[in-house]
């Protein structure tokens, strides 16, 4: 497949190879016509030699009336893409004839409703989030991973003294000082048991999280972040 470049190049020499070729083969036959007239003529000679006059004229009409056209036609599309706007402009109904104002509206909705439809819509990439779904184009992996660092600054306003966050430490053990303040279910598990193991599952598993266990461990940060909120203004506000 040519590229458009060489294409373009291409073109270009076949376009003034025509016009060479045309130019010589006129030129060629002027000079064997002329060389007739003089051979043909009763006295061998261009004095009072009245068809190599006419000869010669002749290809001197056709030379101007060449250039005078090549001439209008350069002229006549320069004029035209001169007119065309630079900007871009919304075509109205009184821009162009009725039907080919219908036939470009037809085509507009018709492409419209091919890209509509051509959209996926059950497209799914493990770890992301779902297509039209609420958490679509989040990562779910990396935006678990994202909570701690926030969880972790509210635990230091309210306790200043919190232990610094080591990279693989566990959340459970990391954030105990809160676990008595977790309402816990009827497994006796409480929030921060449920987001211990979705970022263990984030930090060390070869799979993605689903959006189920991306949820879940959202959930269970939020809950745990609320506590840390309502402990920061019941002790500095109260």
């Amino acid at each position: 497949m040519l590229s458009s470049r060489l294409l373009k190049y291409l073109l270009q020499i076949s376009y003034i190879s025509l016009v060479l070729g045309t130019f010589c083969a006129t030129l060629l036959s002027c000079v064997a016509l002329l060389s007739q007239a003089v051979r043909t003529a009763p006295n061998r000679s261009w004095n009072k030699n009245f068809n190599a006059l006419i000869i010669g004229a002749s290809y001197i009409v056709l030379l101007i009336a060449s250039l005078f056209f090549c001439l209008k036609r350069t002229l006549a599309v320069r004029l035209k893409l001169s007119r065309l706007s630079r900007k871009h402009k919304t075509i109205t109904r009184g821009d162009v004839p009725d039907s080919v104002h219908r036939f470009i509206t037809e085509e507009y909705a018709r492409t419209c409703l091919i890209a509509h439809q051509s959209q996926p819509t059950d497209a799914f990439h493990e770890g992301w989030g779902k297509l039209g779904g609420q958490h679509e184009g989040v990562y779910l992996r990396r935006a678990l991973l994202d909570t701690i660092p926030k969880i972790d600054s509210l635990a230091r306003l309210v306790i200043p003294t919190h232990p610094a966050l080591k990279p693989h430490a566990r959340m459970i053990h990391h954030f105990r000082f809160i676990l008595p303040l977790l309402t816990s279910n009827e497994d006796e598990l409480t929030p921060l048991h449920y987001y211990d193991s979705t970022i263990q599952l984030a930090r060390i598993s070869h799979r993605e999280p689903t959006e189920e266990e991306f949820e879940l461990g959202i959930q269970s940060a939020e809950a745990i972040m609320q506590v840390y909120v309502d402990v920061f203004f019941s002790t500095f506000f109260d």
